[in-house]
């Protein structure tokens, strides 16, 4: 097993579209934390992704709390239409809302690692096109290989795997610093980002092939991975044909 913690590829420009989408991230989370266990869940209910709602299957608008494992905090249903806004808006509002202190730290470590170069390549405002639109992309994926589910969809995680697949193939080998562990042993190496992003994105594919036709109530949405990361290569290579300036 190992894990990366920082690479060794100065970035050009000062990352500010990248400190404010970690800011946005954290204050949001923050916000979550601050609410009882009733308003977190339906706080998540209203503002994730969830499949089933964005492609209008009415018939799978109701979600018990046996199905997100809630049981301690109500027994009643909540209606996923009720809604006050559009489910569209969770296509976005997903992107920045994380289910627990791990989910965040470990999406805003990638982030602060690869989001510097790609911004640096891109732009500042290309950078925050890029990420939502990699977001989107990710969002998609996870909704057409799971058109009826019902469980939302929150973090940052498809959008970042965008940055992920543009990084992998602007700096390919870029010297990436990570961690090993292999049962008691553990050290550091530096490990050309081709290889620890192309790695990254097999586990990603082999997980997410291991759930199809699964009938999952929750865990790591591979697919949005998936998506955000081949869409993140697809705009890097459209950007880059375009050539437009820095900005």
């Amino acid at each position: 097993m190992f894990f990366p913690y920082r690479d060794d590829n100065p970035s050009i420009l000062k990352p500010y579209v990248t400190y404010v989408i970690i800011a946005l991230n954290v204050i949001i989370f923050l916000f979550q934390l601050s609410l009882n266990p009733r308003a977190e869940y339906e706080f998540n209910l209203s503002f994730g992704l969830i499949p089933a709602k964005i492609i209008g299957i009415d018939n799978a608008t109701i979600i018990g709390d046996h199905e997100l494992s809630l049981q301690h905090i109500t027994r009643r249903p909540i209606r996923l239409d009720a809604q006050p806004h559009s489910p569209f808006i969770t296509i976005f509002s997903s992107m920045f809302m994380h289910g627990g202190i791990g989910h965040l730290l470990f999406n805003m470590l990638f982030l602060w690692i690869f989001g510097d170069n790609v911004e640096s390549g891109l732009g500042h405002r290309r950078f925050a096109v890029f990420f939502l639109l990699c977001g989107i992309g990710a969002g998609l994926a996870q909704i057409i290989l799971n058109i009826h589910s019902t469980i939302p969809m929150i973090g940052a995680s498809g959008a970042i795997a965008g940055i992920l697949g543009a990084y992998m193939f602007r700096y390919p080998r870029a010297q990436i610093h990570v961690f090993v562990f292999l049962l008691f042993f553990f050290t550091t190496i530096r490990v050309p980002a081709f290889i620890v992003l192309g790695i990254w994105f097999l586990t990603q594919l082999t997980n997410g092939m291991g759930t199809l036709g699964i009938d999952t109530t929750g865990g790591v949405a591979w697919f949005a991975h998936i998506g955000g990361f081949l869409t993140g290569i697809l705009l890097d290579r459209i950007f880059r044909t375009l050539r437009f300036e820095r900005y």
